[in-house]
């Protein structure tokens, strides 16, 4: 079997060019099998028939072990790498506090507040996202357990469940799924736009208990946008 090795730094851009625009034999370990299905889905889109418009892609960023492990900077990075490669790209927050956002939050708690344009208070990732990706995002960019459920019982106390018994599974997941379909779609570049490409990250880590509505959400979004237009990005800590 031909071995495979991790690119150099400076070979990975050219690398990651070339898988999105011919059709190489794609590499043989995790990370780089999953990148090559998802830039070969969007290539075999945009080479088709003229005026279709190419199925967006998700890249889902979690974390295990320890919630400030730099999930944050792997997803600023990826998207970096990927608007490089000419895509355009958009990013979404996830924190499963129940707070709506983190304007009430005490610094030596959580740490620096950022403050978007539109005068939305968020996790500091959001400014990453804009520093490393040069797009600007809005408060709507970042997505919390407070905000979720905030809107779903305004909907349930409007009766647009008409009378059903409202659940964590459907509802919850529904609206999790819907936020983020919506948001992805939102221009974040100057030039207007709509993203090719959205990176979510997953606040705190997989073994949350406020998490789990979130992961069990993105099980099934993952069949709803299809295999080929979904992708899952772990960082653990591995222990010395």
């Amino acid at each position: 079997m031909e071995s495979t090795s991790w690119c150099e730094p400076e070979d990975c851009l050219p690398k990651a060019q070339r898988w999105l625009r011919e059709c190489h034999p794609p590499p043989r370990h995790f990370f780089g099998m999953r990148h090559y299905q998802l830039a070969n889905s969007m290539e075999r889109e945009r080479s088709s028939s003229t005026g279709f418009v190419p199925k967006m892609k998700y890249i889902l960023v979690t974390g295990g072990v320890i919630s400030g492990i730099g999930k944050g900077i792997i997803a600023s990075s990826v998207g970096t790498i990927l608007k490089s490669c000419g895509l355009h790209v958009t990013a979404i927050k996830i924190d499963p506090y129940i707070n709506i956002d983190a304007g009430t939050f005490s610094p030596y708690e959580h740490g620096e507040v950022f403050v978007l344009d539109d005068g939305g208070e968020v996790d500091l990732d959001l400014g990453n996202y804009e520093r490393f990706l040069d797009i600007r995002l809005t408060k709507d960019n970042n997505l919390t357990t407070g905000k979720i459920y905030q809107s779903v019982i305004t909907k349930e106390r409007r009766g647009d469940y008409l009378g059903k018994t409202v659940q964590v599974v459907p509802h919850i997941t529904d609206a999790i799924q819907e936020r983020v379909m919506r948001q992805a779609k939102v221009s974040v570049d100057d030039d207007g736009v709509e993203p090719q490409v959205c990176v979510i990250e997953l606040g705190g880590t997989v073994g949350d208990i406020e998490s789990m509505p979130f992961i069990e959400a993105f099980r099934q979004f993952q069949f709803k946008v299809k295999r080929e237009n979904f992708c899952n990005i772990h960082v653990s800590l591995v222990p010395q």
